[in-house]
């Protein structure tokens, strides 16, 4: 009986904590509710950092990093932080994250650090990042928080990574930096499609994402 009991205590957080509002919270962002396809934000990003995958990636995971972290700790200051200073005070977190974000890659993966140029630092002013801190972890507990960070950093990811594909394998006819598409196929006569390697390419697939997704999902702005 008390080991059905100890069962039962242990399940209930779980039960709590992966709830179906939770989950929502979490599964939206990906489609639905998308950052960069539905919200429209985060486009600078998008078009910049996505002539390559390996880029593309290394950015995904700096947004992934600062996206959650400054949700949880926004969340856990939520009822210490004065309305009049809020903003000054999400800056603060955001930007001592992306601080470390930056100082990381340059230590570890400096070459990439030097392709992502000032975009890293440019996560501070994401508007991604500012509006979950500003629309969701001041009015939610922390765990929530995180897994709304997390949802939207996954969706906003697997965005930009769609078309860093595209663009790398178009533009350049590589993958991660190995090239695929075989030299016989240059020979017969195939070139690279150079627009792939600049913005407006990354403008066209884009904006067939965007078209995609509202197609799927049967979703317009009004």
């Amino acid at each position: 009986m008390a080991n059905d009991v100890q069962t039962a205590e242990i399940k209930k957080p779980r039960e709590k904590m992966f709830s179906k509002k939770n989950l929502r919270v979490l599964r939206e962002p990906l489609s639905d509710n998308n950052p960069i396809t539905f919200q429209v934000l985060g486009i600078c990003s998008a078009l910049a950092t996505t002539v390559q995958v390996n880029t593309a990636l290394v950015m995904t995971l700096a947004v992934t990093f600062v996206l959650t972290l400054s949700n949880v700790f926004i969340s856990l200051l939520r009822n210490k932080i004065p309305s009049k200073i809020r903003i000054i005070v999400e800056l603060a977190v955001i930007a001592t994250l992306v601080i470390l974000v930056d100082q990381i890659l340059k230590a570890y993966l400096f070459d990439i650090s030097k392709q992502l140029s000032v975009f890293v630092g440019l996560i501070i002013t994401n508007c991604i990042i500012m509006g979950r801190a500003e629309a969701f972890a001041l009015q939610n507990k922390p765990w929530p928080s995180f897994l709304d960070g997390l949802g939207n950093a996954m969706g906003y990811g697997w965005i930009l990574l769609v078309i860093a594909t595209g663009r790398e394998i178009l533009g350049s006819g590589s993958f991660f930096g190995f090239q695929i598409i075989p030299q016989a196929l240059y020979q017969a006569g195939y070139e690279n499609m150079g627009l792939m390697v600049l913005s407006p390419g990354a403008f066209i697939l884009l904006g067939l994402l965007v078209w995609v997704q509202r197609t799927i999902t049967k979703t317009v702005h009004e």
